[in-house]
């Protein structure tokens, strides 16, 4: 089964690819996928919505080695999740929970290294010495059950975070190119979207607007997005997470995004 890394280690140092070497070393007939290195430093929220995007895609039974982890070395727990289509190896910090929506734990693990990765264990290098090589055991079929010792699935870690399916809900991220994420996942197609006071039309990309407006649309992970053509949302209308949105705006011309 492959291995799917996730990790905000960035491409500037050799964390990926130290983690990397790692798996090569212990499963090196396994696939290894990169979903991305380069998510905002300790930034767990914005991780889990990646991960939450990604999910349908990956193949069932596969792995995912999901390593973005601020807590390194604290005594937050280490896990291996067991979801209906996927296993999970991350850190207990609410990683997993937009991805427990769409693939709910079954069972879970908290991981004893001194089982099945022999040798000094680095306070501020989990990905490499605890995370990698359990990966690498599940993906060549080990028991979990050898890994560590089971814990209850319904007391991992949750971020105060959810999708909803309705008209009211909240920017929960933005991408790299400054859009907003929302947590929203409409029921019908709405006519807009109302957010810090403005009025932006729902349309499918954005190139259906002027460049330097903005649009909502239907993000390619099923959630609402809201973007500027050819702009940074988050800087043109200085949006945090957490913003209110609204599927049902009032029905008004958008003013002007401000341009300082």
């Amino acid at each position: 089964m492959p291995i799917y890394f996730l990790s905000d280690f960035g491409s500037a140092d050799v964390y990926a690819g130290v983690v990397r070497s790692v798996l090569a070393h212990r499963a090196a007939s396994v696939r290894v996928v990169d979903l991305g290195h380069g998510l905002p430093p300790g930034d767990v929220r914005h991780a889990a919505v990646q991960l939450y995007a990604a999910l349908p895609y990956l193949e069932e039974g596969g792995v995912v080695l999901a390593v973005v982890d601020p807590g390194v070395g604290s005594d937050r727990r280490a896990l291996v999740v067991r979801g209906e289509r996927l296993w999970y190896v991350l850190p207990d910090n609410g990683l997993i929970t937009l991805a427990a929506e769409l693939d709910p734990p079954r069972a879970a693990w908290a991981l004893a290294p001194e089982r099945y990765a022999p040798g000094p264990v680095s306070p501020t290098f989990h990905g490499r010495d605890v995370f990698a090589p359990a990966a690498a055991h599940l993906a060549q079929g080990t028991p979990p059950a050898t890994l560590g010792e089971a814990v209850d699935p319904e007391e991992l870690v949750r971020l105060p975070l959810r999708t909803v399916e309705g008209n009211e809900g909240e920017v929960i991220t933005f991408d790299r190119f400054g859009n907003a994420i929302t947590n929203l996942r409409p029921r019908e197609r709405p006519e807009a979207v109302h957010v810090v006071g403005r009025h932006i039309p729902f349309m499918n990309t954005f190139s259906d607007v002027p460049e330097g407006e903005a649009v909502a649309y239907l993000g390619s992970s099923g959630l609402v997005e809201i973007a500027v053509h050819g702009g940074s949302l988050r800087e043109k209308l200085r949006l945090i997470e957490g913003a209110a949105v609204d599927l049902h705006g009032p029905e008004a011309e958008p003013p002007p995004l401000a341009t300082d």
